[in-house]
């Protein structure tokens, strides 16, 4: 963790002891009594927190907002379904990368209990997301959505004036030349089998450019982490 974030801050705080992130402070961090580490809000300032006092049960520590962290980039990464495995590290470096939103659709070829795999039912992405803002250093945490098939998630970003399909099979543009002069941008990404050709009958139907990142096949995690990183790039965001 390069921050520690907590949905809310006041000048003085406490911790349960058994907090995953009061036991990071101390078997991980080595701070006592004294030692400061960065922490901020969810979507919210950020700053300098000061431990105070620890005992057995909590340890109390002060918070300094030192400003707000830079706003998430105005990218929305559209991504089919995959093994909750592959998911989670898309999710996670998705945030760390610093996207507003990503959103999860169902796909003609994905299989259909990937929508509803423990990984959501049980809210653990929603953690997923925040060690993904925490590695980030920043207080930012994408927004997630959730859509059925390809069409449904088309029309939730139809307003976008810029939108990107990569794909290695439509005659692509390289993604590293594509121009971006318009925000925001949606990138969207197959998944272990690709889309079909109905769906890329849709996505260009709907205005989207079609792009690649070469002729290699791709882990849709890598796909996603690399496509994003040069989307940003084209963007001058990196």
């Amino acid at each position: 963790m390069n921050i520690i974030l907590f949905t809310h801050l006041d000048v003085e705080n406490s911790l349960p002891l058994l907090d995953p992130r009061a036991l990071h402070m101390r078997k991980i961090l080595k701070l006592g009594v004294g030692g400061q580490f960065l922490a901020g809000e969810t979507n919210g300032p950020k700053g300098v927190a000061t431990i105070l006092s620890m005992d057995k049960e909590s340890l109390r520590f002060s918070f300094i907002s030192e400003g707000l962290s830079p706003p998430l980039h105005p990218v929305t990464l559209l991504v089919a379904q995959v093994r909750p495995i592959c998911m989670r590290r898309i999710l996670r470096e998705a945030v760390s990368l610093g996207v507003e939103q990503i959103i999860l659709t169902g796909t003609e070829t994905a299989e259909k209990s990937y929508a509803d795999a423990k990984l959501y039912q049980s809210g653990e992405y929603r953690s997923i997301l925040l060690d993904g803002a925490m590695q980030s250093g920043e207080t930012g945490v994408s927004e997630v959505a959730f859509a059925l098939s390809v069409a449904d998630a088309i029309a939730r970003v139809d307003s976008s004036p810029t939108k990107i399909v990569l794909d290695n099979r439509m005659d692509a543009t390289p993604l590293s030349a594509l121009a971006v002069s318009s925000t925001p941008v949606v990138l969207a990404i197959g998944g272990e089998r690709g889309f079909t050709d109905r769906e890329r009958t849709l996505f260009l139907a709907s205005g989207f450019a079609p792009a690649s990142l070469g002729g290699r096949i791709l882990r849709t995690e890598t796909a996603c982490s690399a496509g994003i990183a040069v989307l940003l790039g084209r963007m001058g965001l990196l």
